[in-house]
């Protein structure tokens, strides 16, 4: 990956709606060219071009980063099943105090509490959970500093 793929990655990341000819007048290469890199970035899985949903803007108001302990060598079975709730929306395996996060949207307290009880605390291989509700959020981006 080069300078004009960084370029490319970089106005993809403030609109994701933008033609390949308004990429290409902006970093000054043809349209073609645009085309190729993005069909070699999509491709080579480097990047993906998505929606991200403002959660809150669609009703979830109860969002909340869930730090999980796991049974020894159930990290790997615990995270994939967390991945398959609808509820989570970011799951990753972690090092530290907690063997996974998942940051998760509801549309309400109750709701959040119910999933934590019914879902979460019924999977097979979590331990103990600690849950940090969002009370405000200052920041959210999603581009990277090139």
């Amino acid at each position: 990956m080069d300078e004009l793929d960084q370029r490319i990655i970089a106005l993809l990341q403030a609109d994701g709606r933008a033609s390949n000819a308004k990429i290409a007048r902006e970093v000054g290469v043809s349209e073609g060219t645009v085309r190729r890199r993005l069909r070699r970035l999509i491709d080579g899985d480097i990047i993906q071009v998505i929606a991200v949903p403002n959660l809150e803007q669609m009703g979830y108001g109860t969002a909340a980063l869930v730090g999980i302990q796991t049974g020894p060598g159930m990290v790997d079975d615990v995270a994939a099943a967390i991945g398959a709730l609808d509820e989570a929306h970011y799951v990753a395996i972690t090092t530290g105090a907690y063997d996974i996060f998942t940051w998760v949207g509801l549309e309400s307290p109750e709701k959040l509490g119910n999933f934590l009880r019914g879902k979460v605390g019924t999977i097979p291989g979590v331990t103990r959970t600690e849950t940090f509700v969002n009370l405000a959020i200052k920041k959210r981006t999603y581009g990277l500093v090139l």
